[in-house]
This record gives structure tokens, sequence and C-alpha cells, in this order.
């Protein structure tokens, strides 16, 4: 296909040559800079995109943000007008072609892929989004440097679409988008690094973290709501840090992409030993010197459990790696032990909370005829009687609460008969009937009219209405549900390899919600009065046992990883990977 005639006149010092490329964010033209004798390529934006309203000032921005990116993996905008940019024409074929001629091993996909994070870096520093990370987007020159691609053109596609673009293909690619993206979320640096993630965890692997066979829509849906699945075959410490690049939650996903660079330099010297870089024969320019020191060191980007793999050549497995049934590898009982005791230590207090506190009355009054401090039965629906004597004119209130929460009050003017005693009601609102289940404390304050010293009683209150028709009842059981399962969702995302530095914390939080909810929901159901001193030890108790749980989780999910490694070991797995097979065999990309 020859180029438009619009395209040569916008461009009269270059000469343009065919069609070489061609997908839903344009077409793409060969040319020669007439002057300088420059290969340069040449793409054009959809004429639907470049008719609509804005899109050429958004376009303008983007291309001067553009050219201005200086960076060698980065392939370079010449000169943009209107709805075209000129670029570096790459001879060198693309990442996806290598990879699927099976030409691209394990260490050389480490170092594609640092080559990648450091032009996204540099273009994320610049303020500029990528959007469509993919094995196509990542080209290589004639001297085999990677460069990344169509910077940009993802921003200016967007602007004003969602998932789907003008050619029927689904923004940011299926396969490498980031859930927020597909969401129509606000997008960050971490976007990029979810694609970039992606893309590694491909070549490595030889396979895409989620199931591709069921549609572009069904992907786009596993990679919203469900976690990728593990890989396989790839050192751990490698291993760990791909699964922490495409974390389906942000905030256990690398923020920016040298962050992302400088894990997987130091994980992958760890598995495949110093000087990999140097053997990958893939040129890595402009690093970061953290990402360089990590390179050197090669220490373990978190503190977990490091497999050392045997480097290129050798023929066994490497004795350095540590036997499964050392002392350090044990089984966390300890903390399991202690999660275990912690809950049943919840359950105990719940049980041994007094049937009714001790209560001390300063008058003489009673609720519904009961002893002076209780316990009385109350009807929470309808007005509450109250007597009493030795008293002047002024003012009843009724409060109740719960472990020292106020829970509600009502109030009555009182005027007592010759002989200063009273009968009234008083009147609860009508939300405590909802709220109040089982047992509590209520309390009696007569506050005289002419002022003086006020009458206080406290005293036993059973609420008629059912425990279970009640917030502290039902309220209390769906929290400590909820809880739970929250905990049990955090517990099942550590042991399938993530790491999340706030999950202790978040830990204590919930389990402090299910000690809480257990305990009252227990007094409830049991007819005991609520005492918080027994509230305050269960909260701590089951605080402090949520956490062992995530610690022992974490132990464990460790230890499993590294026993399975150390018999894929066993079996001559290891030996497999150190020989670098091409992508079209189980072990690497």
């Amino acid at each position: 296909m020859t180029a438009p005639l619009s395209m040569v006149n916008a461009l009269p010092q270059y000469t343009i040559g065919g069609q070489i490329g061609s997908g839903g964010m344009g077409e793409v033209f060969s040319g020669v800079h007439r002057t300088l004798n420059r290969q340069v390529a040449i793409k054009q934006l959809p004429p639907d995109m470049a008719g609509r309203v804005g899109a050429f000032v958004q376009f303008d921005r983007e291309a001067r943000v553009l050219a201005s990116l200086d960076h060698p993996h980065i392939v370079p905008v010449y000169d943009y007008v209107q709805n075209l940019l000129v670029m570096e024409k790459l001879d060198g074929g693309t990442v996806f072609d290598r990879f699927h001629a099976g030409k691209i091993d394990q260490e050389q996909a480490c170092a594609i892929t640092l080559a990648m994070l450091s032009g996204l870096h540099a273009a994320h520093v610049a303020g500029v989004l990528h959007l469509d990370v993919k094995p196509k987007n990542l080209l290589f020159n004639t001297a085999g440097v990677v460069k990344v691609a169509d910077f940009g053109i993802a921003q200016v596609i967007s602007e004003g679409a969602t998932l789907v673009t003008h050619g029927g293909q689904i923004l940011g690619t299926p396969a490498y988008i980031a859930p927020e993206q597909a969401m129509g979320n606000a997008l960050t640096p971490a976007a990029d690094v979810y694609a970039a993630g992606t893309v590694l965890y491909e070549l490595l692997s030889g396979d895409l973290p989620f199931d591709r066979d069921r549609g572009a829509l069904a992907l786009i849906r596993q990679h919203m709501f469900a976690d990728p699945k593990q890989i396989e075959r790839v050192p751990e410490p490698l291993a760990t840090v791909v699964m922490r690049s495409i974390a389906r939650e942000l905030p256990a996903r690398y923020k920016e992409a040298e962050a992302f660079a400088t894990d997987l330099a130091s994980a992958a010297t760890s598995a495949y030993g110093q000087g990999w870089l140097e053997r990958s024969g893939i040129p890595v320019l402009h690093l970061a010197p953290r990402v360089v020191a990590a390179l050197a060191t090669g220490a373990a980007p978190r503190e977990e459990l490091t497999v050392v793999t045997p480097k290129i050549g050798s023929d066994t497995a490497d004795p350095t790696i540590v036997d499964p049934d050392s002392p350090a590898l044990k089984r966390p009982r300890v903390p399991g032990w202690i999660a275990a005791a912690a809950l049943l230590g919840v359950v105990v207090v719940s049980l041994l909370t007094p049937t009714t506190l001790s209560h001390d009355s300063t008058s003489n009054m009673s609720v519904r005829g009961a002893p002076s401090t209780g316990p009385a039965t109350v009807d929470l629906t309808k007005p509450v009687s109250v007597t009493g004597d030795d008293v002047v004119d002024g003012s009843l209130t009724m409060s109740m609460s719960g472990g020292g929460i106020p829970l509600g009050s009502g109030t009555s003017q009182v005027e007592p008969d010759r002989d200063r005693k009273f009968t009234t009601e008083i009147t609860m609102p009508p939300i405590a009937r909802w709220i109040v289940g089982g047992t509590i404390t209520g309390e009696l304050r007569w506050t005289p009219k002419g002022g003086g010293p006020e009458a206080v009683q406290t005293f036993t209150l059973k609420s008629e209405q059912h425990p279970l028709v009640s917030l502290m009842g039902t309220g209390s059981l769906l929290l400590a549900l909820f809880a739970a399962a929250y905990l049990e969702s955090m517990s099942r995302t550590l042991r399938r390899g993530y790491r999340r530095p706030s999950a202790k914390y978040s830990a204590g939080v919930l389990g402090a919600l299910i000690g809480l909810s257990i305990w009252t929901f227990t007094s409830v159901m049991l007819g005991h009065e609520l005492n918080m001193v027994f509230g305050i030890m269960s909260v701590l108790l089951a605080g402090a046992g949520a956490v062992c749980l995530i610690i022992a989780t974490e132990r464990a999910t460790l230890i499993a990883r590294h026993r399975a490694l150390w018999r894929d070991g066993r079996q001559g797995v290891l030996g497999e990977v150190d020989q670098r097979p091409t992508a079209g065999s189980p072990g690497t990309a």
C-alpha cells in the first residue's frame, strides 16, 4: 500500500515508501529524509481519530513530550506534523518474533525486561505512560539494542474511549492490560509495570498468567477479578519478583519501573550468577545506580529463602541449595499454635464473662418493680415504668450501655406526690429495640429541678427482644464472619505467593474485630452483661492470633516453595533450566 497523498504533502522533506505495518493504533510507512538520508518510520493516526474534537491538541502535547525523550531504550521521535509521527526505523525485528522463533532464553528475557523498564522509567519521569506494553512493541535495532515503541499513542487513542478502539481491538491488548486500566480507573506507572511483568512472565515461562482460550473479554475479566497463576519452572527469587510485578491489587505491586528493575536485577544475579547480563548478549544501557548495585551484589529482593541455582554449563544442581529437612526450614508450628491458642482464649474469655456486674445505688428507684439494682426485664418497644420515693420535683433519665458504649437514653419529668413517691414512664428511642440485645447495663439518674445533688442508680437490664433481631446479636455475628472472610482472603493471597508489607497490621485490625464480635455475640446469646475488661482481653487475644496466623502462612508458603524447588532439583529440572532451552520447550521462553 502506498502512502496517502496527505502524508506526502505534509512531509515534503521525506521520500515516503510503502506501508510496513498497521494496527488499531494506526498505520506505519517507511521513509527516507531527503537531506540526511536517514531511514525513518512514519506513523499515522487513524483518520477517525485525527478528526475527533481535541485530538490534535492532545496529539501535539504528547508528540512534544515524546520528541523530548532521549533514551537509548526508547524509539526516538524525530518529527511530528498534525497526525503524523516520524520515528527511527528499526530493522532488527521484534521481541515477539524472536520469542516465537524460540530464540530467547531466560537470561535474555531478564535482560530484555531490564532494557524495557529502563525506557519506561525514563518516560514515566517525563510524565508519559505507554499503556500498551507488549512483545510486538519491543523492537531491536541492528546492534541488538531493545527499544520501546509507540509511547503515548495509547494515551492519545484512549482520550474519550474506554476499552475498545476504532479497529475493534481492545485498548492496551487484553493479554497484558492492567486491572485498573481495564476497569477505566485512574492510571499510574504501575499500569505499565503490570504489562512489563506480564511480558517477562511470558518470556520466562512460555505462557501467559491467564487462560487466553476463552476470548478477549474473558481474558480482560480475568485481569480484573482473578489472581494470576503462579509462574512455574523459574528460580524462586525470580518467580517472586515476577508475581509481585503482576499483582492485581495496586498496594502489592511495584509502584514504579525502577523498583521493579532493581529487584529483577538482584533476583537474576541470585538465580544465574554474576555476569549473566553480559552472557545474555542483550545490551542494557543507562541503568540507574541502584539497579547496577543490585546486579553486582545479587541481594535477595525480600526476606525470603534464596535458592542458588547452578551457573550455566554445570551438569548438576548446586550443593549450596538448603536441605528442606534443615532446622531453618521446619514447619512454622509456634506461630500456628499461638494463633490456635488465641482463638481458644477468645472463646474461653467469652464464656467466662460474668452473668451480671455489681451495681451500687444512691437512690430508691426500681424499673418495672425489679430490685433497686436489677436485673430488670424490659420491653424496649413500650414505655418503661419506673417507681421511686423520697424525691422532689425533677427529671429522671434512663440510659443504657454495653461495655461502656452508650446505646440510647430517655428522659421524663417527674412530680412526686405528697409522700414524695412517684411513678413515671420513660420512652426509649425507637431504634434502641433494634440495637439492644441480651443483657446490658442500665442507669437511672435523678436531677432535682431546683438544683442539688443527683441520685444515680445502675442496674442490670435484660431486653425482652430476641438477641438475633438486634444489632448486638446478628450484627456482631455478621461482622465476625466478614472479618474472618477478609482474613482468609488475605491468607489465600499470601499462599499464592504475594507479599503484602502491611499484611500483619491489617491482620491485627481484623483479628481485633473478630475478637470483639465473638465476645459480643457470645455474651448477648448467653445473657451475660457486657464487661469491658473481658472485651479488651478478647480483642487483644484475637488480634495477636491473627498476626500469628499471617506469620505462619508466610513462613509455610516460603517453605513449601523451597521444598517444591528442591524436589524439582533432585529430578534434574534445575539442570534443564540452566541448559537454557529455547522458547518452545516447557522450561523457558
